[in-house]
């Protein structure tokens, strides 16, 4: 009886024991092309970085007489020197101003207006508010420039910080709205229905329920609009005329001459505008990307 149970019990444990060993190289094949793009992409990420950084290192004169991978014998500051002194930190201040006088605005209405739809979903103004929004997604910047430059020329508001703040809120609604929606309608309802019989207002309710549920979604709108804003060159390029209403993309060109172009010191001031970008992605990527995934696969 013994045998008789071993040798029939072998022919079922072999096959089982073998169907792991045969996936394994697979998974394995699997990962090395995987691990190999990644590794790719992360060259081509990180090479104009390092070409950057070191050409921002080196002397103007020697600039094209050198190559362009390599780094500096001697390495130098002044190109860093040269940018600040030539009124970067107004461009940052300027930059920061337009940034967080457009994000905050967009992110707080933004909110507001999704709670409103999800609340409201079954009014028809709220309904047609959303298709609204919706539709502003499909409006690009590039088409709205002239409209927008005489709007704000009647407004009398031509060449000033407030020229950028207004269009910059209008144009960060729409996708933040989106955001925000698809996460308050997440949360469950019945933790709405619970602060209604506990006597607590519409507005208590936004703000003491769906504000910290809804937590990650707005550091998310908030991240990608402030990334938004920050590189935004389209608008101070039509909207600003004068020096010090410069931001920091647009304040770039100070370092352009009529018959050459000073590449280390512009790189210089590419990696000084970037730095502040770079610390914001750093703390908040997971959020952001959480975020937007959440937000498009619905």
């Amino acid at each position: 009886m013994t045998t008789t149970l071993d040798k029939r019990q072998r022919p079922h444990t072999a096959p089982q024991s073998e169907r792991p060993n045969r996936s394994r190289p697979a998974a394995r094949r699997r990962n090395w092309l995987g691990g190999l793009a990644g590794w790719l992409w992360l060259v081509v990420v990180a090479v104009p970085l390092y070409w950057a950084l070191i050409t921002s290192l080196k002397v103007q004169s020697n600039y094209y007489a050198s190559n362009p991978l390599v780094p500096s014998g001697d390495p130098t500051l002044d190109n860093y020197r040269l940018v600040i002194e030539s009124d970067f930190v107004r461009y940052f201040v300027n930059s920061v101003v337009v940034t967080v006088g457009a994000v905050v605005p967009a992110v707080v209405v933004s909110f507001m207006a999704a709670y409103a739809i999800v609340r409201g979903w079954r009014m028809r103004v709220l309904r047609q508010m959303n298709g609204l929004f919706l539709m502003g997604l499909a409006i690009p910047l590039q088409a709205t420039v002239i409209p927008l430059d005489l709007i704000i020329i009647k407004l009398h508001l031509y060449d000033s910080l407030l020229a950028l703040v207004l269009p910059s809120i209008a144009f960060a609604i729409p996708l933040s709205v989106l955001v925000l929606t698809n996460f308050i309608r997440d949360v469950p309802k019945e933790l709405f229905d619970s602060m209604r019989v506990d006597g607590a207002t519409e507005w208590q309710t936004l703000w003491r329920l769906a504000a910290p549920l809804t937590r990650p979604a707005i550091l998310t709108v908030t991240i990608f609009n402030a990334l938004t804003i920050w590189n935004g060159f389209l608008l101070p390029l039509v909207l600003t005329q004068s020096p010090e209403r410069r931001t920091l993309p647009l304040a770039l060109w100070t370092f352009q001459g009529q018959y050459g172009v000073n590449v280390p010191a512009v790189l210089a001031a590419v990696v000084l505008t970037t730095l502040p970008i770079l610390v914001l992605y750093a703390f908040g990527r997971r959020q952001l990307l959480s975020g937007l995934t959440a937000g498009f696969s619905r």
